[in-house]
């Protein structure tokens, strides 16, 4: 199991990203969460198969159909054993 931290830019505030995040997860079998930072972007931590990881992130650069994605920045995380389901947080 792997796990990803990634720091999504553009127009993803106020536009459903975080649910249409949460839905791509749960359609890959991916734990995790997405929030939204105060500097406007969303963080979206996420573990689960490799190969799923990838396909989660060619989502997330996709995301909403209202919204823009200008940036998707991944970097390594620790894998959660403890992180059951996706969710969002506030």
């Amino acid at each position: 199991m792997k796990a990803t931290r990634f720091l999504v830019s553009g127009m993803v505030q106020g536009v459903g990203y975080r649910f249409f995040s949460m839905r791509a997860a749960r359609d890959l079998g991916i734990s995790g969460y997405a929030r939204n930072l105060p500097d406007g972007r969303v963080e979206v931590l996420a573990q689960g198969a490799g190969d799923a990881l990838r396909l989660f992130e060619d989502a997330l650069r996709l995301g909403p159909r209202g919204g823009r994605v200008e940036a998707v920045e991944p970097s390594d995380a620790a894998p959660d054993p403890d992180l059951d389901g996706f969710e969002i947080r506030h």
